[in-house]
C-alpha cells in the first residue's frame, strides 16, 4: 500500500522516520516537505563533482580523487557530467516500509536526472543520490531546496530480512558517501 500524507507525517513526527520534516513548501522555490504520497527531500549545500582521473570507472574501485569538493547554495553542474548530492533530511525506514524515489520534474525540465536507489526496510542515514547533467550547458543546483520525491510503500507482511539485519554498507551514512564493495 502507497502511504498517504498523513501516515507519513505521523511516522516522522513520532518515530523519527524523517529528520527535519517539513511541512509543504512552494513559491520561489523547487518545492520540498510532505506531499500528498511522498516526501519531497531536500540537498545539503555539499556536493562531490566527478572529474575521473582515470579512463575506466570500477565501481568495486571508488577513488575520492575523482571527484572535487564543491560547498555553496548553488552549484553550476557542468554539461555532460554528474555530481553526487546529499539530503538534508536523514531518514529511518521502518521494517515494514520500503522506498521508492525519483528525480523532481522542475528538473527533469531541465535535463537533469536524479538517480537514488530504493530506501530498503531497517536503513537509515541521509541519502547520497547521483545527479546528472544530460544538457549542453551548465545547470544550476540548489542547497536547501527539494530535488527529489520519495514514495513509501508498506507491507502488511515483515521481511525476513531487513537492510539492518544483514549489515548494510551505507547503514547509518552521514553525508555523501562513495561506493563501497
Amino acid at each position: 500500500m502507497v502511504l498517504p500524507d498523513h501516515i507519513i507525517r505521523k511516522l516522522a513526527q513520532d518515530q523519527g522516520m524523517i529528520e527535519p520534516y517539513a511541512e509543504p513548501v512552494s513559491g520561489g522555490v523547487v518545492s520540498y516537505g510532505i506531499s500528498s504520497y511522498g516526501y519531497d527531500m531536500r540537498l545539503t549545500d555539499e556536493f562531490k563533482i566527478y572529474q575521473p582521473t582515470e579512463k575506466t570507472v570500477d565501481p568495486k574501485l571508488a577513488r575520492p580523487d575523482d571527484f572535487q569538493n564543491y560547498k555553496g547554495p548553488v552549484l553550476e553542474l557542468p554539461p555532460h557530467t554528474f555530481c553526487l548530492g546529499c539530503s538534508l533530511e536523514y531518514f529511518r525506514i521502518p521494517r515494514n516500509i520500503i522506498t521508492i524515489c525519483t528525480g523532481k520534474s522542475t528538473y527533469a525540465r531541465c535535463g537533469i536526472l536524479v538517480n537514488v536507489t530504493p530506501l530498503e526496510p531497517e536503513w537509515e542515514g541521509h541519502v547520497t543520490m547521483q545527479i546528472v547533467n544530460t544538457t549542453p550547458v551548465p545547470v544550476k543546483i540548489y542547497a536547501q531546496e527539494g530535488i527529489a520525491q520519495v514514495i513509501f510503500l508498506q507491507s502488511e507482511l515483515l521481511p525476513e530480512i531487513s537492510y539492518a539485519d544483514k549489515g548494510g554498507k551505507y547503514q547509518a551514512s552521514r553525508g555523501i558517501t562513495l561506493a563501497k564493495t
